[in-house]
């Protein structure tokens, strides 16, 4: 096994596993990435062609955001990949663990004209304020298309994609996981609400921006993500190797 960055790798293994449990995954599409370097250039990424439900630790590979030989390389990575994560670490280097997806609930928000996580629920009101949305998507996520996004994420810990998906990014694969599970039972929750017809109770300014801040404050994504690697180390052992 690769042992270099062992735990970041076991930790990003885990989050494919558990995204793959979560049927937030995409047949062998999406990715995860986890900066290891001080700026961010360097990060691991999954591999091309590999379902999130297989992915070791040693699977991982490790880009340079900076060498522009990655794409000629036996094991280049997917170019969509490459590109927007590249991107992303080179421009946010805050942003250390990146998750993107297209789970079903947040990908239809996506679609949708109005894209506002409405704070109508205690899970909503998390993401008050809190996520970035961009509109003009104009194609797969390379080249300019991947630069443009990059510029988008700011310092909230979500980038919803429109008509595309989501990204969430954070300091750690705990964190940014924490908030791709919760965002996403957020979107089931704001979908469903809209499936009534009926009309949404959205709650005031005051009160969304003090729920969102004592979800800040609370922060249990640590303990979340163990409670996860302890059922994998029980169910799924590999994700280690």
């Amino acid at each position: 096994m690769n042992t270099q960055y062992n735990q970041e790798r076991e930790d990003l293994a885990a989050a494919f596993r558990w995204t793959a449990r979560l049927n937030m995954h995409e047949a062998v599409a999406n990715h995860f990435s986890l900066a290891v370097n001080e700026s961010g250039s360097k990060f691991l990424l999954n591999p091309i062609g590999m379902h999130f439900s297989e992915i070791c630790a040693s699977d991982l590979i490790l880009i340079d955001a900076n060498d522009t030989e990655t794409m000629s390389q036996h094991n280049a990575p997917d170019p969509t990949a490459w590109a927007i994560h590249s991107a992303l670490h080179r421009n946010n280097p805050q942003a250390r663990c990146i998750l993107h997806v297209h789970p079903k609930y947040a990908t239809i928000l996506s679609s949708l004209d109005d894209k506002e996580m409405k704070p109508i629920d205690q899970n909503t009101m998390r993401f008050y304020e809190r996520v970035s949305i961009d509109r003009d998507f104009s194609g797969m996520g390379l080249g300019k298309e991947a630069e443009r996004l990059s510029t988008l994420l700011g310092n909230n810990p979500v980038l919803l994609m429109g008509n595309h998906g989501v990204l969430t990014a954070a300091k750690t694969v705990a964190s940014a996981f924490d908030e791709l599970y919760y965002f996403e039972r957020s979107c089931q929750t704001l979908i469903g609400a809209y499936q009534t017809g009926k009309k949404l109770h959205v709650v005031s300014h005051k009160v969304a921006k003090k729920t969102a801040q004592q979800w800040i404050d609370y922060d249990a994504s640590e303990m979340h993500f163990e409670a996860l690697k302890r059922i994998l180390d029980k169910e799924e052992p590999d994700y280690k190797n």
